[in-house]
């Protein structure tokens, strides 16, 4: 499946490894991809504010990650999870559930400790970080998406659609902000391509997968992303 990528979307996958080890997580999830995305610039052509986004996932992490689905069925349960959160955060500090799960001690970390030496610091990067489950079917998502609209290859737009098809927090965030599945396909749209601070338009090729000569890497919607 990888070799359909381009370059922006090979980026766009190293990239959210590199914001999961950024942030000391075990796993990449569907945010790390969805962060990666917004660090491209990728999201950019559809006027998305990334510090905007960036800070609504923030604020989802402080609720331990829990969408808005999530909450609505809680609440139906008479459970307040925003009560929850305040609580949790009085008695432990602000942004206690928004900690990512430690890591499995490896026998090599046991034995580095029981001889007293530290662990390195590998937020620059040689630590296996998985892929969550989720996070996973985005990707197989991306290829069914590519595959339905007779694209050849896989791009930063088919990983954006995965993610918006997909119930959760990175497709909620998206919605909120006026991003949706429709939207992110538009014709109109995906007739941009990045061009300095901003995506200029193009005439479409002759086919949606044919994309269009001379779209320049990093506009998402420009399909050779």
């Amino acid at each position: 499946m990888f070799e359909r990528f381009t370059r922006d979307a090979r980026s766009t996958v190293t990239g959210a490894v590199a914001e999961a080890r950024r942030a000391g997580a075990a796993t990449v999830t569907e945010e790390h991809l969805l962060l990666s995305l917004l660090a491209l610039g990728a999201l950019d052509p559809l006027g998305v504010d990334r510090a905007a986004v960036a800070a609504d996932l923030a604020a989802a992490r402080r609720r331990g990650g829990m969408s808005r689905a999530d909450e609505e069925a809680l609440a139906g349960l008479g459970i307040d999870l925003t009560e929850i959160v305040s609580r949790v955060e009085e008695a432990h500090g602000e942004g206690a559930l928004a900690t990512p799960a430690p890591r499995r001690r490896t026998l090599g970390a046991s034995l580095r400790s029981a001889l007293g030496r530290t662990e390195p610091d590998d937020r620059g990067g040689s630590r296996h970080v998985p892929f969550t489950e989720g996070s996973k079917k985005v990707l197989e998502q991306s290829l069914r998406i590519a595959l339905g609209r007779k694209d050849n290859h896989i791009g930063t737009l088919h990983l954006l659609l995965a993610l918006l098809s997909r119930p959760g927090t990175p497709s909620e965030i998206l919605t909120d902000h006026g991003i949706t599945y429709s939207t992110a396909e538009t014709p109109r749209r995906s007739a941009q391509v990045r061009s300095g601070g901003g995506c200029a338009a193009v005439p479409p090729g002759p086919s949606r997968g044919a994309g269009g000569a001379g779209r320049a890497p990093g506009c998402l919607l420009g399909h050779r992303t």
